[in-house]
């Protein structure tokens, strides 16, 4: 008698595997907003309307998005997701028929009392931006949050004019016989003072004027938006509404626009003036820098500089930021030019940037603002063009800073 052979052994079980939420379950709609915080308001939005069939985005709306619009511990670049979305579901409509008018109005009352109380907390900016970001919604203007992100808005400043004491509603427009005994013990002092037609229209002029702000850092704004704009730049620099980043991005696409800007943030005192200075001192040696930066050193408009008293801008780039640009953009051009050996990039920067900032420099020899015999001013360049003398406009810098000092 043979053994009876055994079967084959058992197959090795596998680890479950833990099923994907289906689409419009509200596990998916939360780690939407887990994410979408950095994607353009109006994108994100949109991955929601595709995600949830119609018949269950108001259900998944009340389960998921309005806790978190309601609740204070949640992070303001989530609150200000979950406003848009609201707003986008019904946004073919007027903002009076959308279901959720009562409930962001609501937040923006709870939130505007915490914001003023609370003006220098930590997070203070992050709830005055949600504030505003409220206050547009239910104005009417959700539109113009669309192109940007959440955590853009976050991390930007407002102007005084936009800050939460100043953003009032009309409350006849949001009333709701279900909220109004809840809504009176969130007034912040008794009922919200009437506001004038002067006012409003004033703080709407200044809310177009920091979307097109913001908006200025993505494409070149038409004519038209630039006019708007040059009406309130005081208000939108006082604090500056754009980081260091985005100066930059201002002075790519919107040259014009940059000139004035950084002259009102620079007469706007030390801290938002630094902010400034180090942003110049960086710029890539593109045309559109080079454009700003010369405006800035022929600009005679007088100004308070805390280390150098009664000045001007002029002076203040003059001795502040024209050294460091010159180096930093020789730096870059050298990086530019190490990429292209490399093989890295395919563009032509590195010749235009070296032509352009040769060109530059040559001008402002004609101008007197630089002193070419100078070995403060000119001994990097004259390194420079010597090691790029191959390029016309850097052989004729040469020949210039030679003659100036043999």
């Amino acid at each position: 008698m043979y053994p009876t052979p055994a079967g084959p052994p058992p197959a090795q079980m596998a680890p479950p595997i833990s099923p994907q939420p289906p689409q419009g379950h509200p596990e998916s709609v939360s780690q939407l907003l887990a994410r979408g915080y950095t994607l353009p308001c109006s994108t994100a939005a949109q991955a929601f309307t595709h995600m949830v069939p119609p018949l269950n985005r108001f259900p998944v709306a009340l389960e998921v998005l309005l806790p978190i619009l309601e609740s204070s511990q949640s992070e303001s670049s989530h609150r200000i997701l979950v406003s848009y979305i609201l707003y986008s579901m019904y946004a073919p409509h007027p903002i009076g028929i959308n279901p959720f008018k009562s409930a962001l109005y609501d937040t923006f009352i709870k939130e505007r009392k915490l914001a003023i109380e609370n003006q220098d907390a930590i997070n203070s900016a992050e709830r005055e931006q949600f504030v505003w970001v409220l206050w547009k919604i239910l104005r009417g203007d959700g539109q113009d949050l669309g192109p940007f992100s959440p955590s853009q808005f976050v991390r930007s400043a407002l102007p005084s004019k936009l800050r939460p004491s100043s953003l009032v509603l009309d409350e006849d427009q949001f009333k709701d016989d279900f909220a109004d005994s809840t809504r009176g013990e969130l007034q912040t002092e008794g009922p919200q003072p009437p506001v004038s037609a002067e006012e409003d229209a004033h703080a709407q002029i200044i809310s177009q004027g920091a979307t097109l702000l913001l908006a200025a850092r993505e494409r070149v704004l038409t004519l038209s938006e630039m006019r708007i704009l040059a009406g309130v730049l005081p208000d939108l620099t006082t604090p500056s509404i754009l980081t260091s980043y985005d100066l930059s991005r201002v002075v790519a696409f919107n040259p014009n626009l940059a000139h004035p800007l950084l002259v009102s943030a620079l007469s706007k005192g030390e801290e938002i003036a630094e902010n400034c200075i180090e942003v110049l001192s960086n710029l890539p040696p593109t045309m559109p820098s080079l454009d700003v930066i010369g405006r800035l050193l022929r600009d005679n408009t007088a100004v308070h500089d805390a280390a150098n008293g009664n000045t001007t801008i002029a002076d203040i780039v003059r001795l502040d930021v024209l050294g460091r640009f010159v180096s930093n953009a020789v730096q870059w051009l050298e990086e530019a030019e190490a990429d292209e050996r490399a093989g890295l990039v395919s563009d032509d920067r590195f010749a235009q940037g070296v032509q352009n900032l040769c060109r530059f420099y040559n001008s402002l020899i004609k101008l007197g603002i630089v002193d070419p015999t100078s070995d403060i001013d000119s001994a990097e360049m004259i390194t420079f063009t010597l090691s790029h003398s191959r390029f016309e406009e850097a052989n004729a810098l040469y020949r210039v800073l030679a003659a100036g000092r043999y």
